[in-house]
């Protein structure tokens, strides 16, 4: 038939031949491709939910700035919202199939940006006022009411830490990408996931302290319960602080050791 191709096809009892175009499997075959193609682009729910973390994060970085217990629960809310849907669109898309090219892409940049947002704000506002990096401050932004408190005094955030930390997130990016392309793709190891979680528990310490110190200057608060949630909110933020730094160099240690050897050749 001219470079047709016949089909015969039982219904129900009666015979019919269908003509098959080999036009329409090329035509096929090109659609094939090119849905292939941008499947690694695509936008879908979890890469929607990465860039709406990207777009919060200037909201999270400048908020706290702003000396209003408002401008501060805001922070705090943006803050945990993106720190949890940062788990579950990762989850979302293994459990649905819906990993792309983009989301590889997006995932670890809205990470970094929300760490960044994050840090500045919480160095400027809790660093110790003896810190020679401690930027001037606006009359509005009192460094003392907004450190950690506890029984044992006031616990800021010196410069170390946020080098640290930065540092050791530079490092792994650097270090993970070296390795791709050696052909050697290093996952998450348990201590850094740990190191993640006590993270997020410390900045949110942080950011919700900025509003609920702020609130309480403006409304007065110095009772026996106000002392005890604040030196309570204190130690959690700082435990977690400490954990999280310790994590932080422990899992860098951990990760040196096991894939060092991917270098040596």
């Amino acid at each position: 038939m001219g470079g047709e191709s016949a089909v015969f096809r039982g219904d129900r009892g009666k015979r019919r031949w269908c003509v098959r175009h080999p036009q329409g499997r090329e035509q096929a075959g090109v659609e094939g491709a090119r849905l292939a193609g941008t499947k690694g682009l695509r936008v879908n729910l979890p890469n929607t939910i990465t860039v709406g973390r990207i777009l919060a994060a200037p909201f999270i970085a400048a908020l706290p700035f702003i000396a209003s217990p408002g401008a501060r629960l805001v922070a705090f809310v943006f803050y945990i919202v993106a720190a949890v849907t940062d788990y579950y669109d990762g989850k979302l898309a293994r459990t649905r199939n819906l990993i792309t090219d983009l989301g590889r892409l997006l995932d670890p940049l809205a990470d970094k940006l929300l760490l960044f947002a994050t840090l500045v704000p919480m160095f400027v506002l809790m660093a110790p006022t003896s810190d020679a990096l401690v930027p001037t401050r606006a009359e509005s932004i009192d460094a003392a009411r907004l450190q950690f408190i506890t029984p044992f005094g006031q616990v800021g955030l010196p410069w170390w830490i946020v080098a640290i930390v930065i540092g050791r997130e530079i490092f792994m990016t650097v270090f993970r990408q070296a390795a791709a392309r050696r052909g050697v793709v290093i996952s998450a190891i348990g201590p850094a996931k740990w190191k993640t979680g006590f993270q997020s528990v410390w900045v949110g310490s942080a950011y919700f302290w900025f509003f609920a110190a702020t609130l309480a200057r403006v409304e007065g608060w110095t009772s026996v319960a106000w002392r005890a949630f604040a030196n309570f909110n204190g130690i959690v933020g700082t435990i977690t602080m400490i954990a999280s730094v310790f994590l932080t160099v422990y899992s860098l240690i951990l990760y040196l050791r096991r894939f060092a050897g991917v270098f040596a050749a």
